[in-house]
């Protein structure tokens, strides 16, 4: 299952080691339920290697102002702490799959 990612637990997250991806969401947006089971699903399969995410936008505003999120979804890549990739909008799971693979690579 995706983790459940806060202002207080992103930067225990990024610093964890393992690449970390941040799904930007909202409970009224209709693109983030779409994407939502493709999240969930990609959490599954790479669990113990990737931590795979969601933030609620509406709870989370540090984060959000930090990584400058301004249109949702979003989904952020991180390697080593660091962003290393960015995708905007609705995508389809090998999309993201290819992004996340990029990371471990």
């Amino acid at each position: 299952m995706e983790l459940v990612i806060t202002d207080s637990n992103i930067q225990e997250l990024l610093s964890s080691g393992k690449p970390l991806v941040v799904d930007f969401w909202a409970p009224w947006c209709g693109p983030c339920k779409m994407i939502g089971p493709i999240i969930e699903e990609l959490a599954k399969e790479y669990d113990g290697k990737v931590n795979i995410g969601k933030l609620n936008v509406d709870d989370n505003d540090e984060t959000c102002t930090r990584f400058g999120i301004r249109n949702i979804p979003t989904i952020l890549f991180f390697k080593d702490g660091q962003l290393a990739d960015k995708h905007v909008g609705s995508a389809p799971k090998p999309v993201l799959a290819q992004k996340i693979d990029a990371l471990l690579g």
